[in-house]
């Protein structure tokens, strides 16, 4: 039977197949529905975790535990579980343990274009790339067996493109799933408990499976060589294998399925019979590199960007720099209507709206993080002074006032959404507070991981599979580490959010805390409101409504005294979330019944 599925939904079906138990991760495009797609099948438990790096420390837990478990993470999330993939490349495993990581060339989600094939030659475990959703399945299912048959966690690296690009995926007839008895966990503290002796013994049985997974590497069917004209050899895996496979057409190629450990002998049969080795890759030239290092004069960064996602284009202006004729590029398509283009902003009834308001009113500056609300950086707001990464606000902002660059002519604040709270701002906040920190810290709690679709969190008393759970109150956990002072404040009420921020930052020789509470617009929760309509008599154009970056509001007509336009209010975009309504100096905007 033929389905046509992300590469997403099919690394999930190629789990369920595979017989994976329990599957664990932390939301993160381009990574998110791989694990939203597990959830929905039966026979597997697949949960949200507090951050990726207690994600694949439970995914361990259930390999030792006789399951086959799979982790999913984007590719900054395995920044945070780095260290415990690296106790796994030395403990092994008992049930298979496969962990993707999504990558994002082009940064379109993400604070930088990482690429993740490094991590396999740094841990020293077997990375496979696929190049489309086929392979996305396939090379699941296999992961898992080479995971048990060499004792190993194993890396599946995708990438945005990858993960939500749809294609044809053959896949068994009927359910195709057979449940999997629990592998027997037999004591073994010298491979399971990584001690100082013990991780020196296990060194050497990784030096020795990495060999012997270089051997099985050799004729492995995910690396397999396609034989065209030979004055130019093509290397390529993942999306780049396809870009180029269209661009180079009717030459040789080297389709690699396997980035790490290669295939040595394989690529010198390769290289032996062309007259040029020509490496396609995204991001970094992990292939190059390696292949220069068997001492094969490969060439490729010079002729391909090291940054940014490829595209058809790309590849082609690579080609045309190698002196491969190409035809004229195809012509453009033509829009029918070209929409302006706009910056990204804030959801209609945005709970974190009047929070950057205030902050922009108050001029204060602000540490950020990574959530919707690190659009609060961007116009009309430019709010926020720095983003980095999860949890790194609170850090940050700790810093700055440890330093004494936190003074009355510069305050800052720090920022932070209630997943990542959880995820990255208890340790944090735990700082904070034991080194005598005096931080005035905002946590925006839209009860939902916004940003990435709306996924549960501790914070929202739902699971990932829908059952009802204990609600972690983020007010009672800040207590609970010593805050004295934490305010509650209602997000959609902005002269109470400025107040509120004000008594926060009164207190300056200890840390105080502002929980904004408001759930996010997309929730069934919201609270039914008004739409709000602008009377044109009384709006005279000041403009102060129109800082609250809203995309239902628009500018109408001038007014004739001012000559500056009239604020108008789009009935199908507004909520009735009020900000600009409490905002307006005039009283020119007011409710009507939706």
């Amino acid at each position: 039977m033929k389905r046509i599925l992300s590469g997403n939904e099919a690394i999930a079906y190629g789990a369920y197949l595979a017989g994976v138990r329990y599957a664990s991760a932390y939301p993160g495009t381009p990574s998110t529905e791989i694990l939203e797609n597990l959830a929905r099948m039966s026979d597997v438990r697949a949960e949200w975790a507090s951050n990726e790096k207690v994600a694949l420390d439970a995914v361990a837990g259930a390999s030792y535990g006789g399951a086959r478990a799979l982790a999913a993470m984007k590719h900054v999330g395995l920044n945070v579980a780095s260290e415990s993939l690296f106790y796994l490349a030395y403990s092994g495993v008992n049930g298979g343990l496969v962990l993707i990581s999504a990558d994002d060339p082009g940064a379109f989600s993400s604070q930088n274009e990482q690429d993740n094939r490094n991590y396999a030659r740094f841990a020293k475990v077997p990375c496979f790339e696929p190049s489309d959703s086929q392979e996305c399945m396939d090379y699941v299912l296999l992961a898992f067996d080479l995971s048990e048959q060499f004792d190993t966690p194993v890396l599946v690296r995708t990438t945005t493109r990858i993960s939500h690009s749809k294609s044809v995926v053959q896949i068994p007839e009927g359910d195709g799933h057979e449940p999997r008895p629990l592998k027997a966990f037999v004591r073994d503290p010298a491979k399971y408990a990584m001690i100082p002796a013990n991780a020196r013994r296990r060194h050497p049985v990784v030096e020795e499976r990495l060999r012997k997974l270089a051997e099985w590497a050799e004729t492995a069917s995910v690396n397999r060589i396609e034989w065209g004209k030979k004055n130019i050899g093509i290397v390529a895996s993942s999306v780049a294998y396809q870009y180029a496979h269209e661009i180079f057409d009717g030459y040789s190629f080297l389709k690699l399925g396997m980035s790490y450990p290669l295939p040595e002998k394989l690529i010198r049969q390769f290289a032996a019979q062309v007259d040029k080795v020509v490496v396609v890759e995204e991001l970094d030239p992990f292939y190059e590199t390696e292949i220069r290092a068997m001492g094969i004069p490969a060439v490729g960064k010079e002729y391909f960007p090291r940054s940014n996602e490829f595209s058809l284009s790309v590849v082609r202006d690579g080609a045309r720099k190698l002196g491969v004729e190409m035809g004229p590029d195809p012509a453009p398509v033509a829009a029918a209507f070209q929409p302006p283009a706009r910056l990204p902003a804030l959801c209609p009834g945005c709970p974190h709206r009047s929070t950057f308001y205030t902050l922009k009113k108050m001029k204060l500056y602000v540490a950020g993080d990574i959530g919707c609300y690190a659009i609060g950086v961007l116009p009309p707001f430019n709010a926020i002074d720095t983003v980095s990464c999860m949890g790194a606000s609170f850090g940050v902002a700790h810093g700055i006032d440890a330093a004494g660059a936190n003074s009355a002519k510069q305050r800052w604040v720090a920022v932070l959404g209630d997943s990542t709270f959880f995820h990255a701002g208890l340790p944090a906040l735990a700082n904070i507070v034991y080194n005598r920190g005096a931080s005035t810290l905002l946590i925006l709690d839209n009860d939902t991981t916004g940003m990435t679709g709306q996924q549960e969190n501790p914070g929202t008393g739902r699971t990932l599979q829908g059952a009802k759970t204990q609600k972690i109150d983020i007010e009672a956990v800040v207590r609970a580490m010593g805050v004295q002072d934490v305010f509650i404040v209602d997000a959609f009420d902005e002269p109470a959010v400025e107040a509120t921020i004000k008594k926060a930052l009164a207190i300056t020789d200890r840390p105080s805390v502002v929980i904004s509470k408001g759930p996010c617009v997309f929730l069934d929760q919201y609270p039914e409101k008004y739409v709000d309509e602008v009377d044109q008599d009384k709006c005279n154009g000041c403009s102060l409504c129109f800082r609250v970056g809203c995309p239902g509001l628009y500018k109408g007509e001038l007014d004739a005294k001012t000559k500056k336009p009239k604020a108008l209010i789009d009935p199908l975009l507004c909520i009735g979330c009020d900000v600009c309504l409490q905002v307006c100096p005039r009283d020119a905007i007011h409710r009507v019944d939706s």
